[in-house]
Parts: C-alpha cells; sequence; structure tokens
C-alpha cells in the first residue's frame, strides 16, 4: 500500500472496503479477487464528476508531469 498512488492525481491510496481511494479528489479503484483494478478508465468518479475529463481537469491542473 506504500507505493501505490493514484495513477491520475498521484495522490497516496486508503482502502475502504473493496475500493482504494485516492486522498486527493476521492477517485476509487475497485479490488478484485485481492487485486487492484488502477485504470483510471475504471474507476469509480467521486460525486460531482459527470467524467474522467472533468475530474482530470480539476485535479490534474497544477501537476507536473
Amino acid at each position: 500500500m506504500e507505493i501505490l498512488r493514484c495513477p491520475v492525481t498521484r495522490s497516496r491510496l486508503r482502502k475502504e472496503g473493496d475500493w482504494l481511494i485516492s486522498e486527493t479528489g476521492g477517485l476509487a479503484y475497485a479490488i478484485k479477487d485481492g487485486i487492484p483494478v488502477m485504470l483510471a478508465e475504471s474507476a469509480r468518479l467521486p460525486a460531482g464528476f459527470d467524467s474522467l475529463d472533468a475530474f482530470k481537469a480539476v485535479f490534474t491542473a497544477d501537476r507536473p508531469d
């Protein structure tokens, strides 16, 4: 868990049930059969966002690539 990071925000993740939740923004990645599915396109969006692009516009604007 210490080395895992959100591929979108690059923030730490915390485990909540069968999900890994990004500390920045709250993007949620499912854990299936004990394996985290770390694909941004498969992640559950937090409330208030209707697309991954909208989420990225807010949470990656100031992030250096």
